[in-house]
């Protein structure tokens, strides 16, 4: 109730201060900043080996497994790697740290997947 009889005694401070509310509102609805798909820079490559009829287990065993641990010796800036293995096809994704090289590491990623690539099974296959 003492609000209402501050606001009958000083009316014109109530008004500057609607006014200043408002003024205020309609600056911050411009100036913040509003997107749907917000930028999100996570730095990440994803090799995909094929080999048909391989079960998952084996393209675990035989390729993942190889490829992983060369890439982690020969690539740089490695944050950690995700792999998922399929009937016939294994997908690393490999994600970097912040700021890292990536068309370096796009490069170093690639001759090691040839070098890797002939310790493989004839017929494997990566993209």
């Amino acid at each position: 109730m003492w609000i209402v009889r501050l606001a009958l005694r000083r009316p014109y401070t109530f008004i500057v201060m609607s006014m200043l509310i408002l003024i205020l509102g309609i600056l911050s609805i411009y100036r913040t900043p509003v997107d749907i798909f917000p930028v999100v820079d996570i730095p990440v490559i994803a090799i995909i080996w094929n080999f048909n009829g391989m079960e998952p287990s084996d393209m675990e065993g035989r390729i993942v497994t190889n490829s992983e641990r060369a890439y982690t010796t020969t690539v740089s800036d490695i944050e950690h790697m995700e792999s998922e293995s399929y009937n016939g096809v294994a997908v690393i994704k490999i994600y970097f740290q912040p700021g890292a090289d990536i068309p370096a590491a796009i490069s170093l990623a690639a001759a090691e997947s040839q070098a890797v690539l002939r310790q493989l099974p004839a017929g494997t296959t990566h993209l």
